[in-house]
């Protein structure tokens, strides 16, 4: 692993392009609702209860990490949290994905699931979360 020197984010291979920025995760929490603060927690909470992982603020959203990165808070709204988890293969049979969409020039898909209720990390969606670690930690390539 190399860490930048400058932003102290981990990376595979040494002096990857990125953009360092010193923003936290209180920052994208700041002037959040109650409710949108207590939805990220519990989405991490329960995530971090499955695998392992480190968060990575960036500047407009926050990255999961494994090995490599495999998802990230795509959005805290007034009372939701936009999730994105990547994957090898579009899953669009499911109804937990309000969007899939193809990552241009490469091999992963986005697969976003929005968070309105703590319900809405269900079995299913928990099973895209390991499959999306998975390939965090390259269990997939």
């Amino acid at each position: 692993m190399w860490t930048c020197p400058q932003c102290g984010q981990e990376f595979v291979n040494q002096n990857v392009r990125h953009s360092c920025n010193d923003r936290t995760v209180g920052d994208f929490l700041a002037n959040k609702s109650d409710k949108t603060i207590e939805l990220y927690h519990y989405f991490i909470d329960e995530y971090q209860k499955m695998c392992d992982f480190k968060l990575h603020p960036r500047k407009s959203h926050i990255g999961f990490a494994a090995i490599i990165r495999f998802g990230y808070i795509h959005r805290l709204g007034k009372d939701y949290v936009d999730v994105v988890l990547q994957l090898r293969e579009p899953h669009e049979e499911t109804l937990c994905f309000h969007k899939v969409a193809g990552i241009p020039g490469g091999d992963l898909w986005n697969h976003y699931v929005r968070i309105q209720e703590k319900e809405d990390v269900t079995e299913e969606v928990r099973r895209y979360m390991l499959m999306s670690w998975e390939m965090g930690m390259k269990k997939g390539r």
